[in-house]
């Protein structure tokens, strides 16, 4: 049943709604002010709020703003005596669901209150998928059952319950920041802060400032002291994603913060003491960074405790249908699109391609597909051109073998093996239990590179 909240300081027409409304079976609640309405959102779950446009505490065009910023899954209907087009267009621009003349538009109410009690429910839902994207993940919460994937969280599940410093390392959009957080949720400073920043996106400048904060005085328009990450986080964890791009005299200033617990502010020349966890995240290969210059070897060594590397996602293509399926599920509800399952064709096209983005281009690549799809499944005709070329491609290749199903069969199997050991052809005649010569002779005899 869906409870309406009622706020209008004519006591005669609240009557009235909440009867004609109640008939309907929606449960009741009523306001003669904002004060008491909002203090009855409080202790309520309310789905719908029909308010009056002209109070004694207030006006509800400026209310629905602030309901919509503290209840985002409720709507609002706004009743007024004397409508008029700024107001309308001021309240539809604060969130509300609907903005009607009392009297006139009285016949308006019922099918207005179905719909919005429609529109809360797809809120609700939305909310909710949107707090499992952006959550600090769990170990639980990480999709994949390849043999990679399992082996990089059972690693960082051993590692989370201490205080070492982690490096993960892997391709852009692998997911390092979702280890990051469910390192970080596993540990003894979950109920402390997370705090994640990128490394690449800040000058040095602005960089400095953001990890160590400053002091009033220390450069033009810094007014008054602030506090920087390492400040902020005492006792919780500090995410250094894309920490191959910090300068290297910020690198100096990170290993004295590694080394003794300690930073300067900007400006500032008495030392602070901190507690925090550092997490270090990078795509680069660091080693080869330090005999560029551009990486201090001490620093490596301090922050290369405990590492965990994730694997590509062309390196378990196994995950790739269960990973689909859940962006199908968040996307195609924050849509309000009746898609429900992905076709073969669209999932084989998936799988063959090269994925330099990862996880995260996966992602893109799904929401793009909903967009353009406007019945139930998902097909080739919705992915990028270069993923329909791929499937072409391979459909082509395939031919010549269409008369013999067994080996057009071993020569997908084989394929299949090589993607996911990244094209490691010993490891690929290992997991095929067949020998390396064996192997060369097939990719040859079926082209497969």
């Amino acid at each position: 049943m869906h409870r309406i909240l009622i706020i209008d300081d004519e006591e005669k027409i609240r009557t009235l709604l909440s009867r004609i409304i109640s008939l309907e079976g929606f449960d009741i609640i009523q306001a003669p002010d904002l004060k008491t309405g909002w203090r009855k959102l409080e202790l309520n779950e309310v789905d719908v709020l029909l308010c009056d446009v002209k109070l004694p505490d207030g006006n509800g065009v400026e209310f629905s703003k602030l309901v919509k910023e503290k209840f985002p899954a409720i709507e609002i209907i706004l009743l007024t005596a004397f409508g008029n087009i700024p107001d309308g267009v001021q309240a539809i621009k604060n969130g509300a669901f609907d903005y009607i003349t009392k009297g006139d538009d009285n016949n308006k109410i019922i099918p207005l209150l179905y719909k919005a009690s429609e529109k809360v429910k797809l809120n609700k839902r939305v909310i909710q998928l949107e707090k499992q994207l952006d959550q600090k993940l769990s170990f639980e919460n990480i999709i994949g059952k390849s043999k990679l994937i399992k082996q990089a969280v059972e690693s960082a599940k051993k590692v989370a319950n201490t205080d070492a410093t982690v490096l993960l390392t892997g391709e852009t959009g692998t997911g390092k920041e979702v280890f990051a957080q469910a390192i970080h949720q596993a540990s003894k400073r979950s109920k402390n802060n997370f705090i994640a920043v990128n490394c690449s996106a800040f000058s040095k400048e602005l960089l400095e400032n953001e990890l160590f904060g400053h002091k009033a005085g220390a450069f033009t328009g810094a007014t008054k002291d602030a506090k920087g990450i390492f400040e902020e986080a005492n006792n919780g964890t500090v995410f250094l994603d894309e920490i191959g791009e910090m300068p290297l005299d910020l690198q100096a200033k990170l290993l004295r913060v590694l080394e003794s617990g300690e930073f300067l502010k900007v400006g500032d020349n008495k030392p602070i003491k901190t507690d925090v966890r550092i997490i270090a995240a990078t795509n680069r290969d660091l080693q080869k960074e330090i005999q560029s210059g551009n990486f201090r070897e001490d620093l490596y060594y301090r922050i290369n405790i405990f590492n965990i590397t994730l694997p590509a996602l062309r390196e378990r293509t196994v995950d790739i249908e269960e990973l689909a399926n859940y962006f199908l599920t968040v996307f195609a509800t924050k849509t309000n699109k009746k898609i429900k399952r992905i076709s073969a064709d669209y999932l084989e096209a998936l799988k063959l391609h090269s994925w330099k983005g990862n996880i995260r281009e996966l992602r893109n690549v799904i929401e793009r597909s909903i967009i353009l799809v406007d019945g139930e499944e998902l097909t080739v005709d919705s992915l990028p051109n270069e993923f329909q070329q791929s499937t072409f491609n391979s459909q082509q290749s395939a031919k010549p073998l269409s008369a013999f199903e067994l080996a057009s069969a071993e020569k997908i199997h084989i394929q299949k093996v090589m993607n996911y050991t990244n094209g490691n052809k010993t490891e690929t005649a290992k997991l095929l239990n067949i020998a390396l010569t064996t192997l060369y002779r097939k990719l040859e005899e079926y082209k497969i590179k």
